[in-house]
């Protein structure tokens, strides 16, 4: 019998020893998805008959002792923004809902070069960036904790795929925080590398000077091996940083003692006021690093909502760029949330946004000052625990700062890992590390030392069969 839960670091373990078969678990996870997926929506498209066929080849390969790596057979699910050969990619869209890619992005061939698996693609929110919407031609996605709770978004499904167990990796983007939220509110591993480690080529493009690719797991470990075989350089993707990838996961065992980390706590104790629980746990989390032998002082910087007003007016006016046209021609077939939201990008001006840009080259230069004798930045992901679905609200991205706009506007890597569950409601809690540009090893390696030395990657949600 397959245990539920399996991180891609066990799974592949097994897999590398004959002790797992992927077609056994592939198969597991397919009956976990008809089990789960009509309470949770995390699925799009589930893709049950060609994922058996890719466990069986993954198998044969196997067992003829050509083994690719720890990706190898095991079972992923991709954000419906990444394009897939012969597969409607929509993102979760009336206006995309017939679109047959002619090719997959190059981040899934690599993913599928390592011997991944994919069962399915996964909900987004529209276009990845309105949402949670119920007028779309597919419901949003519920969390698993909690399925009266928001996911965070915008990689929606990925979020709760990945912490129900669903599958054991899935991909990822992020404009303004859209692996970290969702991995933050359902208490999984995400990462935002460096703006051009992943392509984006095959990417359904949201704002392209800040958007990313990345992973989403169960452990910062995962997500190392996910990155491993994401990253590298694509002459596709204009921004795509031609720079040597190191080995993220044999950096994991490094040492962090002597690691000098800055604490910005005044984005979520005054810019954006987290809450209780949320205080408390990153205060548990500094602990633990300072028990680790890291230093830790505080550092300011500007006020969230400059970083915030910054990203969010470079976002609306390259969105409405890419989506101008269309609107024009087919607003009502978009969605509530993302029609009214985008529509404002009408109202910014090219000074407005020209403005934009020069204030965020000054913020860029303010972090890399901040962070000249430091590794690591460690504030808050999200305010709090995962609000209920319902009181989200379709301008709520206006109405407080984002604590992870900041590190888009930058571009540097940053990740959400959980530190913790609250009280009552056992609702997921999480802090976020960001690092300095194209070194996503010592974020990776921090992250995975706090996990080892805390109790919560052996917590996962009970959830009982549709």
């Amino acid at each position: 019998m397959v245990p539920d839960f399996l991180t891609i670091a066990e799974a592949g373990a097994l897999i590398a020893r004959r002790e797992l078969s992927p077609v056994e678990l592939v198969q597991s996870r397919l009956r976990r998805i008809e089990q789960l997926d009509g309470k949770l929506n995390a699925f799009i498209r589930v893709l049950g008959v060609p994922a058996l066929a890719a466990a069986r080849s993954a198998e044969a390969e196997i067992m003829a002792g050509r083994l690719r790596g720890p990706l190898h057979g095991i079972p992923i699910g991709l954000k419906d923004i990444y394009e897939t050969k012969g597969v409607p990619t929509t993102g979760h869209s009336k206006v995309m809902i017939d679109h047959m890619p002619l090719r997959d992005a190059t981040s899934f061939r690599r993913l599928t070069e390592a011997g991944a698996i994919m069962v399915g693609k996964l909900a987004t929110h529209e276009f990845a960036f309105g949402g949670p919407s119920f007028d779309l031609p597919w419901p949003p996605a519920r969390n698993p904790w909690d399925t009266s709770r928001f996911t965070g978004g915008s990689s929606s499904g990925t979020g709760a795929a990945v912490a129900a167990g669903l599958i054991l990796g899935g991909t990822g983007s992020d404009t303004g925080g859209s692996i970290r939220g969702p991995a933050a509110f359902c208490g999984i591993a995400g990462l935002k590398p460096s703006y051009g480690r992943i392509s984006r080529a095959g990417v359904l493009p949201l704002a392209f000077s800040l958007d990313h690719a990345g992973p989403m797991a169960w452990t910062a470990e995962d997500c190392a091996i996910m990155l491993q075989a994401m990253a590298g350089h694509d002459r596709a993707d204009p921004a795509s940083a031609d720079r040597p990838v190191p080995d993220y996961r044999a950096a994991l065992s490094g040492e962090v003692k002597g690691l000098r980390i800055g604490l910005i706590s005044h984005f979520y104790e005054a810019d954006n006021p987290a809450n209780e629980a949320t205080r408390q746990g990153i205060g548990a989390a500094v602990k633990v690093f300072d028990d680790l032998g890291c230093s830790i002082r505080e550092i300011r910087l500007s006020p969230l909502a400059d970083w915030a007003a910054c990203g969010i007016t470079i976002m609306l006016a390259e969105g409405y760029a890419i989506h101008e046209a269309t609107l024009r021609q087919r607003f009502v077939d978009y969605g509530e949330a993302f029609r009214d939201r985008m529509a404002l990008a009408a109202l910014i001006t090219g000074a407005d946004y020209v403005q934009a840009v020069r204030r965020r080259r000054e913020l860029a230069v303010e972090l890399t000052t901040a962070m000249a004798d430091l590794d690591l930045v460690i504030t808050a992901a999200a305010p709090s625990e995962a609000p209920t679905i319902d009181s989200v609200g379709k301008f709520a991205i206006f109405e407080r700062p984002s604590l992870t706009m900041p590190f888009n506007v930058t571009g540097s890597p940053a990740m959400s890992v959980c530190c913790g569950y609250t009280e009552e409601a056992g609702l997921p809690l999480a802090f976020q590390l960001a690092g300095k540009p194209f070194d996503e090893a010592t974020v990776l390696k921090a992250a995975h030392a706090y996990e080892q030395a805390t109790p919560w990657r052996s917590i996962r949600p009970r959830l009982a069969p549709t």
